[in-house]
Formats: structure tokens, sequence, C-alpha cells
């Protein structure tokens, strides 16, 4: 029997009191603090039970002992031990039991050292600056994660371009008499879609809203006002339009956008899949419906909508058309339309790019579905 702590290599051996958890028995055995397991022998050398470290947990005991019992084992199965060494070199062993703090020390080190890097990072972000680094960032976060953050803005865009209604009567498409037109919307729609490829659904909307206009959220969720369909003389023009917002929604300008103008505490939502908490929502919204996009944001959106309208058998030149008949007839706010003084210019890069991608044009929709989207918002 081992009365005394006796080391070989990494493995101490020393005496313990072990009670099965069967019987009220005390049983004197030989405990062995090897690196893999603790294992509990008898006077003879057999093996009673080998416990791992992980399911080790301490239970209350005098200083001087430690006493011991297996997660998941027979409940009144323990084990006790007195020897000094034998205690420490399962007490370096076991983080489960973190007798000596070590555990907790090293946790606290890793925080600290956690901290020090992640105030590193914000000044980095800060020095470099978020515009620099959105192009960067943007293509990283999940689609999912900009689904959600799409779903969660969605209400409060709806407050904000709708003050003072209740939101059904702001969607067209909703009353029997508009249903057609909500219809032949969905058609219009599917078609682009089908023609984009997009790897996320488009949510599209017609809403009552008088300027000659269309937003896209992040996620693939469109608006499409009521004084865009009101303005637009064919559907190739609407559907130009839509598909220019499209090309935001493809290439993530929204989401870049919030990430240039929401900073870190829009990057740290999207990282911790919170979108409800703060005003982060109220600060992407109202970046989506005020915010202008740069020049050649708005130049590769239009590019873009050539190819989806060409992809499409729709006219690619349609929203070169829209743009130069409705130029300074829309109010404040337009996106699309307004705070792009080059409109000249990028109506000029429209037909050029149509012209260098020549295809067959088919009419986006039928004269009677068309006739019905004119007449969706009542």
């Amino acid at each position: 029997m081992v009365t005394s702590t006796m080391v070989t290599g990494t493995v101490v051996t020393g005496p313990g009191h072990y009670f099965d958890g069967t019987s009220s028995a005390r049983h004197d055995v030989i405990v062995e603090a090897a690196p893999q397991a603790m294992r509990i022998l008898d006077a003879n050398g057999m093996l009673l039970a080998e416990w791992p470290y992980a399911d080790l947990r301490a239970q209350s005991a005098p200083d001087s002992v430690m006493r011991l019992r297996r997660a998941g084992g027979r409940e009144l199965a323990r084990l006790e031990l007195r020897d000094p060494a034998l205690i420490a070199k399962i007490d370096d062993y076991a983080d489960s039991l973190d007798r000596t703090g070590a555990v907790e020390r090293r946790l606290r080190r890793h925080v600290i050292g956690w901290t020090i890097m992640a105030a590193v990072s914000l000044v980095l972000v800060g020095v470099w600056g978020l515009p620099a680094l959105s192009d960067r960032i943007a293509p990283l976060i999940p689609l999912s994660a900009e689904q959600r953050l799409g779903a969660a803005m969605d209400k409060q865009v709806r407050a904000m371009i709708d003050p003072g209604r209740a939101g059904q009567v702001f969607e067209c498409g909703i009353a029997d008499a508009e249903k057609a037109g909500r219809d032949a919307l969905d058609r219009l729609i599917a078609r682009l879609e089908i023609a984009a490829g997009l790897p996320i659904p488009l949510k599209a909307a017609a809403v009552r809203k008088g300027e000659a206009n269309a937003i896209a959220l992040p996620g693939g969720h469109i608006y499409v006002f009521e004084g865009l369909i009101r303005q637009s003389r064919t559907p190739d023009e609407l559907a130009g339009v839509i598909a220019h917002e499209i090309g935001h929604v493809a290439h993530r300008d929204g989401t870049r956008s919030l990430l240039q103008a929401a900073g870190l505490s829009f990057l740290f939502g999207m990282l911790l899949g919170d979108f409800t908490g703060g005003g982060l929502v109220v600060i992407a919204a109202r970046t989506v419906v005020q915010s202008a996009y740069s020049r050649d944001v708005e130049t590769a959106a239009d590019r873009y909508s050539v190819g989806l309208m060409t992809n499409a058998k729709g006219d690619p030149r349609a929203l070169a058309t829209i743009l130069d008949r409705i130029t300074g007839q829309v109010e404040p706010g337009s996106k699309i339309l307004l705070d792009h003084p080059q409109t000249k210019d990028r109506i000029v890069a429209i037909n050029a790019a149509a012209n260098a991608l020549p295809g067959k044009v088919e009419p986006m929709l039928s004269p009677a579905d068309w006739a019905a989207l004119k007449r969706i918002c009542g």
C-alpha cells in the first residue's frame, strides 16, 4: 500500500480514501495523477475507476483535504485526498477545479489581452476610416445577416416615408381593385429577378408616395413609389429604374453605405446579430432613405441596369429615357434622380453601354398588364 507520494515522470502517485457510492465503506486506494486522467487503484493495483480531469468536481472540504466527485458518475461516489503533492498535481491537471486560481488568472490575462487588441483595432479603424474599409468589409458580411437587417429596417423605413398613415393603406395593391396591378408588378419583378440570378429573393412593394423614385434596402427589399409608376410611359422605363435599384442590391451598396454612416455600432451589430437594440435601425433606415450614393456607385448601378435589362430582353436604354424626361421634375429626396448634377453624362453613358450590347427587345409587360400596373395605387 502506498502511504507516501511517488513521482515517476509526469505521474504522481499517492494514497486516498475512496467511497464507491454503493456502500458506506471506505476503501484505502492508490491514486495516480497522470496527464491523461486520474486513476483509482486498489491495494493490489487493480483499476477501480478512471476519472477524466474534465469530469472532476470539487466538494466542500477542509483546506488540507481535496474531496472530489465525478460529474455524471454515481451520486454518492467520492474520493478524499490529503497528500499535498498529489493534490497539487491534480489541481494542475484539472482546470475544472481551479483551487489555486490558476485558470482564473489565465482567463483574466486573456481578457486583458483581448481588450487591448480590441482597443488597438478600434484605433486602427478610426485612423484608416470606415469609408476606406467599407468596400472590403461589406462583401464579408453574410447575406443572411444582411437579410435580417433589411427585415428589421422595413418598419422603420415605412414610418419615415409614410408619416401619419396606416401601413397597409400606404402600400398599393392591397385593395381588390388594385390586385391586378400587384400581379403585374410581381410579373415584372420576377422577369428581372430571373435575369439577375441573385442569391437572395427580391421583395418589392409599390407605395403611395408622389416622388418619381425607388429605393432599395439591404437584403433585397425594394420600394417603388407611385410617382415613378405615374411618370413611366412604358413598362421598360419602370423596369429600367427598378433594375438600377437591383444593381444596388447586387453590389450591396446599402450595406456599404451603412458601414460608412453608422460606423462601428453597425459593424458590431452585424457581427453580433443584434439589429433591434439602440438606434442602429433608425440610423440605417435614415441612411437609406435620405442619402445619395457617390457618382461611381450610381454609374455602376446604371451599368448593371443596362446589363440586366439586356438579359431580360427589355429595352436597355429605357433608364436613360426616363432620366432625360423627368430630370428636375421631382421633389427633394429622390435618390435616383436628384443630387446627381452629372445626369446628362449618365444618360450618355447608359446609351453608349446599351449600344455595345445589342439584343432582341421584347416588352417587359403586355399592354393589359401595363394598364393594370398603372392602376396599382387606385
